[in-house]
């Protein structure tokens, strides 16, 4: 895993290897090589290796994810500040399943530094909710259900937020 800033140095390298051979009288390698830039850009954007966690993810292969997301030793300097919130929001879905204190801290902080989807947000926060209505903190978690209710739109986590309502009566 290298630093972010050295995927745009290869982006700007292959711009000037394009325009050097659009000079040199090859005109398809240069173009070529214009449209292979997008490559470097689009990965600094979105990392390769968030993106394989999350195709992981969507198998419920929870190791294999771990797997993807330990190859990013330094996510302060590997990853853009939304990249950073998914880092967070991974490790905060897989370690929810073991460790609540911990994928508390997790996510909050990928709350704090932003999803971009608001699903992932409510998701977020439906799970601090559960987080916070386990420690008996009611009023922490009715907020956070609030929220959540709001950020989904598509009302793809009704069943949940009406079940931990249920459960909130019983606290």
């Amino acid at each position: 895993m290298f630093h972010r800033f050295i995927k745009l140095i290869i982006a700007a390298l292959m711009v000037a290897a394009g325009i050097w051979q659009f000079t040199e009288g090859n005109i398809g390698n240069g173009i070529f090589l214009i449209l292979l830039t997008a490559i470097p850009i689009f990965l600094y954007y979105k990392n390769e290796f968030i993106l394989l966690a999350f195709l992981k993810l969507r198998k419920q292969d929870f190791a294999g994810a771990k797997v993807w997301l330990d190859k990013i030793k330094n996510p302060e300097t590997a990853l853009v500040r939304k990249q950073q919130g998914y880092y967070n929001y991974l490790h905060g879905l897989m370690t929810s399943q073991t460790n609540l204190h911990q994928s508390e801290k997790f996510f909050k902080k990928a709350i704090e530094l932003g999803l971009s989807m608001d699903m992932d947000l409510a998701v977020a926060k439906l799970n601090l909710a559960g987080i916070a209505m386990s420690r008996r903190r009611k009023m922490e978690a009715t907020a956070l259900l609030n929220e959540a209710k709001k950020l989904d739109k598509q009302n793809m986590l009704n069943d949940q937020i009406k079940m931990m309502k249920e459960q909130m009566k019983k606290i």
